[in-house]
């Protein structure tokens, strides 16, 4: 099957750079870098901070240079009626450390519900490797989600993770991992619980202490990295990257200074674009401030496998069908939507396996990808 050729391009769309792939054994350069946390909570509940038309007129020319609307026709909702809404959270893996000039990885895939009926702003964490059919691709490609960015930009992202899980994308957000360092240091660092002690020896020895520690960008950017000292591996990471998205929207819905708010817009505005507007910004911290300061931290739960792609082993994340489902079904409710059966790519992807152990936590190398169904279509 199709994996990196004849995709579809956007106009304005940048080269796509050499395709790295990750194997069981070696997760390379890519691997090592943070997969940027992605900060649209932040730009809510920043832009909207209660400051009226003042504020409107003071940061309209930074919240401007974050808009960037997609081709993609997405749902809309009416934020004047409180309506529950979704962001697809990206974060790429550029910005720092020689990787300008490219558009990279989504290696972090964040969607949020937020409800105002609940009061409740939901995370579900899409790890990077899970294996997905790419919504938009001219051929049927099947492959790490995270590619979906790469090859189509915000629009394809969107479109894969709503055929993945059933779910309608209103928004995105994108950061690139020199944003996540400004908007740290922009609010005087975050304070976070360490889960445990280690030393980060992907990304400069840094050294962090199991308990409660203050974190500037730097520091930051290192604790969402790192992957080798953690036992959960991918799935670990992705905690600590919810820990540092709740720690910035905590320290951002806190601020009562404009002047502390236009400098974080300032700060960031070059590293983030999103679809949406600042009118829309502040319409959303007006009418779901209980919902945006109410957030909880959800995931797909995948496992670990090799997969045979096209002649190399190829590190995947795969995950059960009653998973989706699971996560599917909570956040359609969220959305005020009724839950519906999957029926996709991935669930007759599962449905064909007949050697794979869905309840091994081990390393496998018996999942199979089976070509496209006779007359199925992108």
């Amino acid at each position: 099957m199709d994996q990196h050729n004849d995709h579809d391009q956007n106009e304005n769309e940048q080269p796509l750079p050499p395709r790295r792939e990750d194997n069981l054994h070696h997760h390379g350069r890519a691997g090592k870098v943070w997969k940027v946390i992605l900060l649209v909570l932040v730009l809510i509940v920043t832009a909207g901070a209660a400051y009226g038309v003042r504020l409107a007129t003071q940061v309209k020319d930074s919240a401007d240079k974050t808009y960037v609307p997609t081709k993609k026709k997405t749902p809309t909702v009416n934020l004047a009626d409180q309506k529950p809404f979704s962001i697809l959270l990206l974060g790429a893996d550029t910005g720092t450390e020689g990787r300008d000039g490219y558009r990279g990885n989504s290696d972090t895939m964040i969607l949020v519900t937020v409800d105002p009926q609940k009061k409740e702003t939901t995370l579900f964490s899409i790890p990077r490797d899970t294996a997905a059919q790419i919504i938009g691709a001219k051929t049927f490609t099947y492959q790490k989600i995270n590619s979906a960015f790469n090859i189509g930009g915000p629009s394809m992202a969107m479109d894969t993770v709503e055929k993945l899980l059933n779910v309608p994308i209103n928004y995105y957000a994108l950061i690139d991992m020199a944003g996540m360092k400004k908007m740290v240091d922009a609010v005087d660092g975050i304070d976070v619980d360490v889960p445990f002690s280690f030393v980060s020896t992907e990304t400069g020895n840094q050294k962090f202490t199991k308990g409660k520690m203050h974190l500037n960008g730097d520091m930051a950017l290192a604790y969402a990295r790192m992957r080798k000292e953690d036992n959960e591996g991918d799935f670990g990471r992705q905690k600590r990257q919810q820990q540092v998205i709740t720690a910035i929207a905590g320290k951002v819905i806190s601020l009562n200074s404009l002047t502390r708010v236009q400098s974080i817009l300032d700060a960031v505005s070059s590293s983030i674009q999103t679809n949406i507007k600042l009118g829309q910004l502040m319409t959303m911290y007006q009418n779901y401030q209980g919902a945006l300061k109410n957030i909880k931290q959800d995931g797909l739960k995948g496992i670990g496998t090799t997969v045979n792609d096209n002649g190399q082993e190829v590190a995947y994340v795969v995950t059960k069908t009653s998973e989706l489902q699971r996560v599917s079904d909570k956040a359609r409710t969220a959305l005020g939507l009724d839950t519906e059966t999957l029926n996709n790519e991935e669930t007759r992807q599962n449905s064909l396996q007949t050697t794979f152990d869905w309840n091994s936590q081990l390393d496998q190398f018996s999942y199979t990808f089976y070509p496209q169904e006779s007359g199925g279509s992108n």
